[in-house]
């Protein structure tokens, strides 16, 4: 009788614990657990488990480990029989990532292989002939933590030149040689370019430090607790990512004094500050380089005697060196010079000492896949000493969880060398779905593999960007999706009759878009992050563009109500932020999450301030011309009605009671809109 095969025969879930556990990243040292079912009409003869140990220095050639798998038990349900594997192995005493998947060796002989499925998305996947797709295992030692502090935070980014100048007289401090003052604060910024586009001069608006203090109680009212400063060090450009002296502040943005007053004032309010630190290239234009000679120093470039040399590589001294995506303004450091690492981590009087003392709370880390792991570990330990709850945030532009750069895979995520990365992502997915190059369900599954990947100390602490100085406005974003919906919208037939009775129905809809977008921003794990001037309205396309000057005068009320709101609603409500989280899949249109705690503790099981049993739904439609009836039958959702009697449920934009009548809860999510059902204690 010929044997016949069938995919269904096998059945495996990452993301279930029934099948893998504990879930998603698992610490150093711990047992990690795996079951496969397999119907016994597949004929198995023997099942192995592969695991390939990640090899740092050379991916492409794992060290690959090999388990047999026992069988355990078997079970019958609608006449099938299926038989269950199970092994179990203990994740490395250091961190390093594991892959995996499965070998089945069926009785005639032939191999089937089971691993993530071909978009490697995580939890169900598929069976492969040969060469299966691995699933992931991130280790990380287990007394990796993030500052609780962190995880509650609402984060707010300055570009300080274009933020505010708190002069009295509105003059702006100390201008530049050769540079470009602009005669208006509502300018618009632009680059004044030669023939072969290098900078021939920077322009300047005169945002300043004591700015900065004199919008405290503007950002205190907005619900902000911690800034983001872009540079603030000394340098020839408006954005200073060109360090001319890690020692000094900009003469453009005030004195050493004004910071302190700044990290002073921003403290009585409840204030954090964390700093650009761009270790790893300087200016040509600085004390350590000093091509132009601007400064009373021996720069790498005047002298091989220069104490600063072996920052730099040159290949042929001076002018040919190595440089930053061959910028020749930004010359890459040798990060791992020991003069270097003196300077910035080790010494008594390090710029990390320096600025820490001062004050500050930690870091953002400006290219952190350029920085050697070595000099992350000295830096997130120095931070330490200094400060025990500081916070180390890399910008990564990708999942960091397994990020390879420069042939190296990354161990951001290990514990000993970032706290936090940059979630671009998150926005990604967000612009993506409501663009329809994504459903729903493809959401759900990017966002369960991110949990899946992250450890959970790090997944809480994820900041979950929507607009920086390097993209453009998420405004701008939202008005170009709104175009692309409406030219889908009017070429298909479907949707005439709609649009016949309602002319206006695209009226609005890149800002309703935005909000569904902040709503999600403030409603998920992780740290919100606003890029001054989103929560006004403001509008931009790259760079230059994206740094226009805050519109103080001329906010979008609406918006900035709008992120008071959301905003006010997560600091009063924990669970938003290290709550237990869960998706909800209705249909490809409507996306829902929801956020709740269990017996007043948080998904690390610490006490929340609120009362016991807070919960939220939270749903969006992005669909611009249906509305969608929801039914929710509240025994799929034990961790909230579990032994409870609600009788309502109340919706927080509206303030409706929705009931919930033979256990069932029904409600309308309107077309481009949102609904929030909240517990009895909100």
């Amino acid at each position: 009788m010929e044997h016949y095969w069938n995919d269904e025969y096998v059945r495996f879930n990452s993301q279930n614990l029934e099948y893998k556990s504990p879930y998603g990243a698992v610490p150093c040292g711990e047992k990690i657990n795996f079951k496969i079912e397999i119907n016994e009409k597949a004929m198995v003869e023997s099942v192995r488990l592969h695991v390939l140990e990640d090899n740092k220095t050379n991916t492409s050639c794992p060290h690959r480990v090999e388990y047999s798998m026992e069988v355990s038990s078997s079970y019958t349900k609608d006449n099938e029989t299926f038989i269950n594997y199970t092994c179990s192995i203990d994740s490395p005493a250091v961190p390093n990532l594991l892959f995996y998947y499965f070998e089945l060796k069926l009785k005639n002989g032939v191999i089937k292989f089971y691993g993530n499925n071909f978009d490697e998305l995580g939890g169900e996947g598929n069976v492969y002939d040969s060469f299966p797709k691995t699933y992931q295992i991130t280790t990380y030692y287990p007394d990796s933590k993030t500052p609780d502090w962190f995880k509650k935070s609402i984060i707010y980014q300055i570009f300080p030149d274009r933020f505010f100048n708190g002069n009295a007289d509105g003059k702006v401090n100390s201008p530049k040689k050769n540079s470009f003052i602009y005669g208006d604060w509502n300018d618009l910024p632009l680059y004044v370019k030669g023939a072969n586009g290098d900078i021939l001069r920077w322009d300047f608006f005169g945002g300043n430090l004591l700015g900065i203090t004199k919008k405290l109680d503007y950002l205190k009212e907005l619900g902000i607790n911690l800034i983001y400063l872009n540079p603030i060090f000394k340098a020839r450009s408006n954005h200073r990512y060109d360090t001319g002296d890690y020692k000094e502040i900009d003469s453009m943005l005030g004195t050493e004094d004004d910071f302190k007053e700044l990290i002073s004032q921003a403290k009585k309010r409840g204030i954090n500050i964390i700093l650009d630190g761009v270790f790893n290239h300087t200016g040509m234009d600085s004390k350590y380089f000093n091509a132009f000679k601007s400064y009373d120093s021996i720069g790498a470039h005047n002298s091989q005697d220069s104490p600063y040399y072996d920052w730099y590589t040159f290949y042929n001294f001076p002018n040919d060196y190595n440089c930053w995506w061959g910028i020749k303004d930004l010359p890459c450091v040798n990060e791992m010079s020991k003069s270097f690492v003196d300077y910035i981590i080790n010494s008594e009087d390090s710029v990390v000492n320096k600025w820490m003392k001062m004050g500050i709370k930690g870091w953002r880390l400006d290219v952190a896949d350029e920085l050697p792991g070595e000099f992350l570990k000295a830096l997130r330990k120095k931070c330490h000493e200094n400060d025990e709850s500081s916070i180390l945030l890399g910008e990564v532009w990708e999942d960091a969880t397994n990020k390879i750069s420069y042939d190296v895979r990354r161990e951001y995520m290990s514990g000993r060398e970032l706290d936090s990365v940059t979630n671009y992502p998150f926005r990604n997915y967000f612009l993506d779905f409501f663009a329809n190059r994504i459903d729903s369900f493809k959401l759900v599954k990017l966002f369960e593999k991110m949990k899946e990947n992250y450890p959970q100390e790090n997944f809480y602490s994820l900041v979950n960007i929507l607009g920086t100085h390097d993209v453009a406005r998420i405004i701008n974003m939202t008005e170009s999706i709104s175009e692309i919906m409406q030219n889908i919208v009017y070429n298909n037939d479907f949707y005439k009759e709609k649009i016949a009775e309602n002319k206006d129905i695209f009226k609005d809809s890149e800002i309703k878009m935005l909000k569904l977008i902040i709503l999600m921003q403030m409603s998920f794990p992780g740290i919100p992050i606003i890029y001054y001037g989103d929560e006004a309205g403001l509008h931009g396309e790259t760079d230059p563009d994206n740094r226009r000057t805050f519109p103080w005068g001329n906010e979008n009320k609406d918006i900035q109500n709008y992120y008071k709101t959301l905003i006010a609603l997560r600091n009063k409500n924990e669970f938003f932020a290290t709550g237990y989280f869960k998706q909800v899949f209705l249909n490809e249109d409507v996306y829902g999450i929801i956020r709740y705690s269990k017996n007043n503790l948080d998904s690390f099981n610490k006490p929340l301030k609120e009362n016991e049993n807070n919960f939220a739904f939270v749903f969006i439609n992005r669909n611009p011309i249906i509305s969608f009836d929801v039914k929710l039958n509240i025994n799929d959702y034990p961790e909230i009605f579990s032994n409870k009697n609600f009788t309502s449920l109340k919706s927080f934009f509206d303030k409706e009671n929705i009931k919930i009548e033979e256990n069932e809860i029904i409600f309308t999510i309107e077309p481009l809109s949102s609904k929030i059902l909240l517990g009895d204690n909100l």
